[in-house]
């Protein structure tokens, strides 16, 4: 007897393991949150096969889901790739997508990724760069959308997200507790001036161990316990951890991740592409108030 894979499960499959969570994997995917788990039942079902498993907080997969999960992108690319050749929805052309470099992660490749799927003859070049930068590229027709990190929104713009900053250090390190504290910036980074009036207000002693323009040289030295930076609570990067102070350093502020497209271009992939960021901020957001 020939059985077929639901795609349509197996795609809700694949986006709640890209996404880690039903939550963010529902926004993406416009369903309810029940759609998306009665789909993952069924999909169970029709393999016999446990593939989530929901004893602990979160989703995780189990090894039979681990190996589906391999197959099921293979399908799913496959399965795009064919809808986008064979049907005349398809786009040609190029976007320019600018994002500061503390923000990349967790979002940035999930949304190339997911843009890629549904756009895939159109190309779309990523732009890291500070704020005030991809603000004037924005406004001299060099990018077509961008994220920013700032503490207020101008009109044209809109806000995804308000975060809270943090402290970070190496994993286990204790660069935070030398006097003075040595910090690692680069020179145009928005949150250090924040971070060096916390610290001045405290009454906390501190030297400017890297000064650069290089995220690569600040993350070197961190990572290395060199030094102590501030960044965005849920971006802090591999080889970096938050540092669990007890409240012996200052709080920082918060800052608003904003978004700006440009109106020079009217495009369906462009809407789609600023679509893909709503609901990835979305459903980090959804997933913080569940919390």
């Amino acid at each position: 007897m020939i059985r077929n894979l639901d795609l349509t499960a197996l795609r809700s499959f694949v986006t709640v393991a890209d996404t880690g969570g039903v939550t963010r994997a529902a926004t993406q995917l416009n369903l309810t949150q029940s759609a998306v788990s009665m789909q993952l039942k069924r999909l169970e079902e029709s393999l016999g096969q446990p593939l989530l498993d929901r004893t602990g907080r979160g989703v995780s997969l189990t090894p039979q889901g681990e190996q589906l999960l391999s197959y099921g992108r293979r399908l799913l690319s496959l399965n795009d790739e064919v809808i986008a050749r064979m049907t005349d929805k398809a786009y040609e052309g190029e976007l320019r997508f600018g994002v500061p470099t503390d923000i990349v992660y967790p979002h940035v490749p999930q949304i190339l990724k997911r843009f890629d799927r549904e756009y895939p003859r159109m190309k779309i070049n990523m732009i890291s760069s500070y704020t005030r930068k991809l603000k004037e590229m924005l406004d001299a027709g060099k990018v077509d959308l961008i994220l920013t990190t700032e503490n207020e929104c101008d009109a044209e713009g809109e806000t995804l997200a308000t975060q809270r900053l943090i402290w970070v250090g190496a994993p286990g390190g204790t660069a935070w507790r030398h006097r003075p504290m040595r910090l690692a910036f680069e020179r145009t980074c928005l949150f250090k001036p924040w971070a060096l009036r916390a610290l001045d207000d405290a009454g906390i002693p501190w030297e400017m161990a890297v000064d650069t323009g290089s995220t690569r040289t600040v993350e070197a030295s961190v990572s290395a316990d060199l030094a102590v930076h501030a960044m965005i609570e849920g971006a802090v990067t591999a080889h970096m951890e938050p540092i669990n102070h007890g409240g012996a350093l200052p709080d920082l502020p918060t800052t608003q991740i904003n978004m700006y497209q440009t109106h020079a271009l009217s495009m369906l992939p462009l809407d789609a592409l600023a679509g893909m960021v709503r609901q990835a901020y979305g459903a980090q957001s959804l997933a913080t108030a569940a919390e």
